[in-house]
């Protein structure tokens, strides 16, 4: 309804578990004899950004990763660059419903090696985007309450910052989740900011919503029934468009009511703003002519906001709609689009 969060799940995630994730997706030693191979293969390499602003893991194989390979292999070498432009920023890791301890124990430990904190997004609410394009969550609540837990055991000491069920809260006031499940989803979340949250080098912010949604009085009482208070904060414009200014305004008045709480922006495709051209209903899936924004980093432009970061992984689908492959699935197109509208 609002935005669907295209969680990433597949090869990608099942990628980081092997020590290869420390070095990039370049082509395949069987295929040597091109006497250009090894300079490709450096052509192609990502490297993780400066920790001084920017402590968050680089996936040196993810699906933008691969894509600069590929264009590299092919001699597009305009196209690599753009695409580069996605591929060495730090985005969300979304942990997937089969495999949680090993995905976050995975992605932790690579972070661990490069001297970095893993950006993790937990979507797995039962119940969850309201049968729409990310419909699906755990079973029930005792089987979130199992994969929380091995999410946390995955994670154990190492460094990261977690993101908490986007949209989540905000599905429980605009009436898109059955009212028979509310007390059970409060419950669930709380659960989950003690479970994470007990952890000696995790932050955990819960998602709540984005500027173009609604007013902050009608989700600050929500969040508080969730537990914020024993979180790091919250998370807003997850896998959305709307400018930092904008999210700024909204976080800080949000954070007015909720006790002082800092927050996080996703900024990942919000550098040309929200898409006006279509139906308003369907403006957040896959819009044209969007733009990659700031740059994750914690050197913000308010000491409310925590960091700018890419929640949403750039040029991965929000779902079927105006061409696009299913949820979470590459789109080198789009991706290609969102690179080349930036500044």
């Amino acid at each position: 309804m609002f935005g669907s969060k295209g969680a990433p799940w597949g090869r990608a995630s099942v990628a980081v578990l092997g020590a290869a994730l420390l070095f990039t997706g370049c082509s395949s030693s069987a295929d040597k004899g091109d006497g250009d191979e090894p300079a490709k293969e450096a052509a192609a390499r990502i490297t993780q950004q400066p920790k001084g602003t920017n402590p968050f893991w680089v996936n040196p194989d993810g699906n933008a990763a691969e894509q600069v390979a590929a264009y590299v292999k092919n001699d597009k070498t305009t196209d690599a660059e753009q695409i580069r432009k996605i591929a060495e920023q730090p985005t969300g890791e979304w942990i997937s419903p089969e495999s949680p301890e090993a995905e976050a124990r995975g992605f932790t430990e690579a972070a661990q090696k490069a001297d970095r904190s893993a950006l993790l997004v937990l979507y797995n609410i039962p119940h969850r985007d309201c049968g729409q394009y990310s419909s699906g969550g755990a079973a029930d609540g005792d089987s979130y309450r199992a994969w929380i837990d091995g999410v946390a055991k995955g994670i154990g000491d190492r460094a990261a910052t977690v993101i908490l069920e986007p949209d989540a809260i905000l599905h429980l006031v605009d009436g898109c989740t059955q009212d028979e499940f509310h007390e059970e989803r409060y419950d669930l979340l709380s659960g989950a900011i003690d479970t994470l949250s007990a952890l000696p080098n995790t932050k955990v912010y819960l998602d709540a919503g984005n500027a173009g949604w609604t007013h902050p009085d009608q989700i600050f009482e929500p969040l508080k029934w969730a537990g914020i208070e024993k979180a790091d904060g919250f998370s807003v414009n997850v896998s959305n468009f709307y400018s930092t200014a904008d999210s700024i305004a909204y976080g800080k008045e949000l954070s007015a009511k909720v006790g002082g709480k800092h927050f996080v922006v996703d900024t990942s495709r919000n550098g040309n703003g929200p898409y006006t051209g279509g139906k308003a209903e369907e403006n957040w899936c896959n819009p044209p002519g969007r733009a990659l924004g700031e740059s994750p980093t914690v050197k913000t432009a308010d000491p409310l906001v925590d960091a700018y970061l890419w929640v949403k992984r750039p040029g991965e689908s929000d779902g079927e709609c105006k061409g696009g492959p299913k949820a979470g699935q590459w789109w080198a197109s789009y991706a290609l689009g969102l690179a080349k509208a930036s500044k």
